[in-house]
């Protein structure tokens, strides 16, 4: 992918449109095209806080902090997380950097970005709230120190566009870090993790979020046809990240990937 303008950004709570028209890849058998992944996410975005903690019994919180801990923020310098939805890992980000980190956060469905933007002007924090596709970041090359994206990477419609993408906009020597969900190697917790993946957390979630679009569903098709392990860490290196270290938690119910920017 190509190099985008500088992108002209404002704070809280001003929001910049970057999306621009961008041709989704579609992988798989899963629906990741753009119209559709924008369309189910702001349909569920009043809710989807709601949700995501009645689904985890909030562990989400404790897998950002995680990640917050493994993959620092610099002490200066500037962080972008990429699909931030509703601004949980930039906001968690934000609450631990010092004032000479430049925290931003970008989505391509404006709704997800207005509950961040809510949450982030009743705390009185600063974040940059960015309207932008991650396969097109209108990000300088080599802006960001570090580059993070939680839950969001496997609803990209080209995966390696993505990734591209991080890898253009992080710093040489800086650090990428991927927080998303992954399946069990252990059997027995393997196979009672899909059974509540594809019979209970559908029904609730749909039911909760009150949505037509399924997202629920989409949500645990997307997660088992997702590549993680050794076949997500080839696409990490391909991008033009190294050192790729994988950290299983909550028993490989969710995996936090951590590379460095080739120099």
């Amino acid at each position: 992918m190509s190099s985008q303008p500088a992108a002209t950004i404002e704070e809280v709570p001003g929001v910049v449109d970057k999306t621009g028209p961008v041709a989704g890849v579609v992988e798989g058998t899963v629906d990741k095209s753009g119209a559709r992944v924008r369309g189910m996410f702001a349909e569920i975005a009043p809710r989807y806080d709601l949700v995501n903690r009645m689904l985890s019994g909030g562990i989400d919180v404790w897998w950002r902090h995680v990640t917050v801990s493994r993959a620092a923020a610099p002490r200066a310098g500037a962080i972008l997380d990429v699909c931030t939805g509703t601004g949980d890992l930039a906001l968690a980000y934000r609450a631990k950097c010092g004032p000479d980190v430049r925290v931003v956060a970008s989505d391509f469905c404006r709704p997800m970005l207005d509950r961040g933007i809510e949450k982030s002007a009743k705390t009185g924090v600063a974040i940059e709230w960015v309207e932008a596709d991650a396969m097109a970041l209108p990000f300088p090359t080599a802006t960001f120190d570090l580059v993070t994206v939680a839950f969001g990477l496997r609803n990209i419609a080209d995966t390696a566009r993505g990734l591209a993408e991080m890898a253009r906009v992080c710093k040489p020597g800086g650090r990428l870090a991927i927080l998303e969900f992954s399946l069990p190697r252990n059997v027995v917790v393997r196979n009672a993790y899909l059974w509540y993946f594809r019979r209970v957390l559908p029904l609730i979630g749909n039911t909760v979020a009150r949505n037509a679009s399924d997202a629920y569903t989409y949500l645990n098709q997307s997660v088992e046809e997702f590549p993680s392990g050794e076949a997500l860490a080839t696409l990490v290196r391909s991008a033009g990240f190294e050192r790729v270290e994988m950290v299983p938690l909550s028993c490989g119910i969710a995996t936090l990937s951590i590379a460095t920017r080739d120099s």
